[in-house]
């Protein structure tokens, strides 16, 4: 059983915007370079997303393609977007795709699935007790 993509915690500011932290919606663990076609809005809002942590480093969305780490199942992918929010609640739509690399889906290639979450969230909500982290 997957996790939810967005938990209750999932949206927090930084110096330059804000976080978004998505969990793994898939039974088993991926590489990291399996996910991407992000597609963020915030409050109706289309934002871009600037960068994806992974571990101590930030990576641009499309150089993903070339990192070797595991999004493990527990793990949370932490997206970066430009744009300062306002305390309180805000409305995220979240879609991407994933590969999904031993699964074939014939002369296309391997399983591609799109994947999406819509929540309303509160910034800097109190974090989930859980035994998830970042993806490192």
């Amino acid at each position: 059983m997957s996790l939810p993509i967005l938990r209750d915690d999932a949206l927090r500011s930084t110096d330059e915007g804000f976080s978004l932290r998505v969990s793994l919606p898939w039974i088993r663990s991926l590489p990291v370079w399996s996910a991407g076609g992000w597609e963020l809005s915030v409050d109706g809002d289309p934002v871009a997303v600037s960068a994806v942590g992974v571990g101590d480093r930030r990576v641009a969305p499309s150089a993903l393609a070339f990192e070797r780490g595991w999004w493990f199942v527990q793990d949370r992918l932490r997206l970066e977007g430009r744009r300062m929010l306002a305390p309180g609640a805000h409305a995220v739509t979240l879609g991407f795709r994933l590969i999904v690399p031993y699964l074939d889906a014939g002369a296309d290639g391997p399983l591609s699935l799109p994947f999406a979450s819509a929540r309303t969230l509160l910034l800097d909500a109190p974090a989930t007790g859980t035994v998830s982290r970042d993806v490192a």
